[in-house]
């Protein structure tokens, strides 16, 4: 008796919803954009942008090939131009103009894909030795530490992207724990670079992470870094206001100026008075204040001005 096989299911009709042939009435050309628009350097993070929104849309069996494309003859033929014309436009819409110039003439969506594939999708080092000399320098400084761990956060995934952590492909896959201990190993290493980066005064924090077996999970980690950040946020000395600072400093150089311009006749009464009169060769007052080259001028004694006295006249 030849063995039972399983029924080819009927293809879904355009009009249904869940076909990849459907389209909404509200769907046009512009219904999607990633941003930010492909430049070049970015198609690791816009390729899964646009696949992601592809998705969402029921569309991405245009780009797999997993379905053929349907012939001349075919009925929903019309339907499967339409939507290769749709995604298409919404590959167009989400690279930058110059790219764009060089998809325009491409008559299948996946052609335009793949063109884009073959050009950025290839592992680049130069760009790898770039992440990973960004990641060995990169530290908190005056960020934030939600700012320190998103720049960080970044980094990591766009390196991953570079250098994922293989799966096994074993007809009979394995049962060991070496994939799970090299996830182990890099999350690990993610750990010790985000604390080695933060500023001196999480050195207490940092202490008690590494002394915890096992290691808690990097959000865990985050999450405690960020409460030690707002602890030392609420006992933190008290710094004067700028304003307030300017308000103090200018009225000290104000009584430093009053009593540099006090009148002169009042200030050589101090010890250590070097002045000396060349007309009457006294000391204590000079030329211009002598009484006996100039004589004595009528001021009232409750003004608070002593010209000289006549002791040393």
């Amino acid at each position: 008796m030849p063995p039972r096989v399983a029924p080819t299911p009927a293809p879904i009709p355009p009009n249904n919803s869940d076909s990849f042939l459907y389209v909404h009435p509200s769907e046009g050309p512009n219904s999607v954009t990633v941003t930010p628009q492909l430049t070049g350097g970015n198609y690791l993070a816009w390729s899964r942008s646009m696949r992601r929104s592809l998705g969402a849309k029921n569309k991405l069996a245009l780009l797999d090939r997993s379905i053929p494309i349907p012939d001349a003859l075919d009925l929903n033929r019309s339907a499967w131009e339409r939507c290769n014309h749709l995604v298409h436009s919404w590959i167009i819409n989400s690279v930058s103009e110059s790219i764009a110039q060089t998809l325009v003439f491409h008559e299948n969506a996946i052609d335009a894909w793949e063109d884009l594939q073959e050009r950025f999708a290839k592992a680049d080092r130069i760009r790898i030795v770039s992440l990973r000399s960004a990641l060995h320098t990169l530290k908190q400084g005056n960020r934030s530490v939600l700012d320190y761990y998103t720049d960080m956060r970044a980094l990591w995934e766009e390196l991953n992207s570079h250098r994922p952590i293989p799966h096994c492909t074993c007809l009979h896959p394995c049962r060991c724990d070496a994939m799970r201990a090299a996830r182990a190993y890099r999350e690990e290493d993610q750990i010790i670079q985000f604390l080695t980066g933060l500023n001196d005064h999480f050195s207490v924090v940092k202490t008690q992470v590494l002394l915890m077996d096992p290691l808690p999970t990097i959000n865990k980690i985050y999450s405690l870094v960020v409460q030690e950040e707002s602890n030392h946020a609420m006992i933190a000395p008290v710094v004067p206001n700028s304003d307030d600072s300017n308000v103090l400093v200018n009225a000290s150089d104000a009584r430093k100026s009053f009593n540099r311009g006090k009148s002169p006749m009042n200030s050589g009464k101090g010890k250590g008075d070097t002045r000396h009169c060349t007309f009457c060769d006294k000391n204590g007052h000079t030329v211009d204040w002598c009484y006996k080259k100039h004589g004595n001028p009528n001021i009232r004694s409750n003004t608070g001005v002593n010209l000289v006295n006549s002791d040393n006249v």
